[in-house]
């Protein structure tokens, strides 16, 4: 019976893997893979005190502070089901060779983060992460006085767009809706206010009717081609491009929590999910920032709730 198990090998993980080796609980780390989507963040410049590093390597510095403490880490497991029995809960995991384990815990810490719908298009894998990013936030700055494409009609679309007006050259917005009041200005499941603000700026472009067909460049994002309304197809040089057509959380092995309809599963401030003795944390959950500093922060909180939980719980 271990004390804790930990889905995840990413921010959340790492850093409740730190809390509970400091209490000394006998637990482990269960993840397909080390650093999620952090490893794959490129240059990171919003870590608190490291002004620049690669996603990687402070995806490795996790994992490594991790292992100074001990930690065990499960890697090349992907976990499909949580079974709450009595007061405690069986963890079911498989490997890429079809092999089986199982745990048995008194808490559980979900840690398995998200990650971005594609778009499916040509050049889209190829220069993945070679200036494309669906995080503006995380990669926004290093696009500095270049030219930007912002793909999405959603509130993210829009808050890209923003904010690449105060860091790029020129921003241009492809949105697949017309310019209509029945779809409020092309972006149908926006803030109007939002809308209204960004349609305001000088040096961003809103093409609308637009649909992407092809992210061009060899090494790099070179260029974007899209057909406009009338069918035609178009061409953009830009140096980046900023897709935010959604996010999928990756928790559809946690069949037996409350999620909305995004799919997120839901926690209050302290991570609880609702079931007792299994806690939530990081981008998985309904929070409304996807911020690698939150996650971790989040991670923390989760072990010292599972710490109290732990210190109340009694066998059967």
């Amino acid at each position: 019976m271990f004390d804790l198990i930990i889905i995840g090998g990413a921010a959340v993980g790492c850093s409740a893997a730190v809390y509970a080796a400091r209490r000394k609980l006998n637990f482990k780390v269960v993840t397909d893979n080390i650093g999620g989507e952090v490893a794959l963040s490129g240059e990171t410049n919003n870590w608190p005190g490291t002004q620049t590093i690669d996603g990687y390597e402070l995806s490795q510095a996790f994992y490594k502070h991790a292992q100074s403490y001990g930690v065990e880490f499960d890697e090349g497991w992907i976990v499909g089901e949580i079974v709450p029995t009595k007061n405690y809960h069986v963890v079911k995991a498989k490997n890429a060779s079809g092999e089986e384990k199982t745990y048995e815990t008194k808490t559980v810490i979900i840690g398995t983060g998200i990650h971005p719908k594609k778009l499916g298009i040509s050049g889209e894998m190829k220069l993945d992460r070679k200036g494309i990013t669906s995080c503006t936030v995380c990669d926004g700055p290093l696009f500095k006085n270049k030219d930007t494409v912002t793909i999405g009609a959603g509130n993210s679309g829009l808050e890209s767009a923003l904010m690449m007006a105060g860091i790029a050259k020129n921003v241009y917005v492809l949105t697949k809706f017309a310019n209509t009041p029945e779809t409020q200005g092309g972006f149908p499941k926006g803030d109007k206010i939002l809308i209204d603000k960004l349609k305001e700026i000088k040096n961003v472009k809103i093409i609308y009717e637009a649909k992407i067909t092809e992210i061009v460049g060899e090494t790099k994002v070179e260029g974007v081609k899209y057909t406009d309304a009338n069918g035609k197809e178009q061409a953009l040089a830009v140096q980046g491009a900023m897709v935010h057509i959604g996010m999928i959380p990756n928790s559809g092995f946690a069949t037996i929590l409350k999620k909305n309809k995004q799919g997120e599963i839901v926690v209050d401030k302290l991570c609880h999910t609702n079931v007792p003795g299994i806690f939530a944390a990081g981008d998985v959950t309904d929070i409304n920032h996807k911020q690698i500093v939150i996650a971790a922060g989040q991670g923390v909180t989760a072990a010292l709730e599972a710490i109290g939980y732990i210190n109340l719980w009694k066998p059967t």
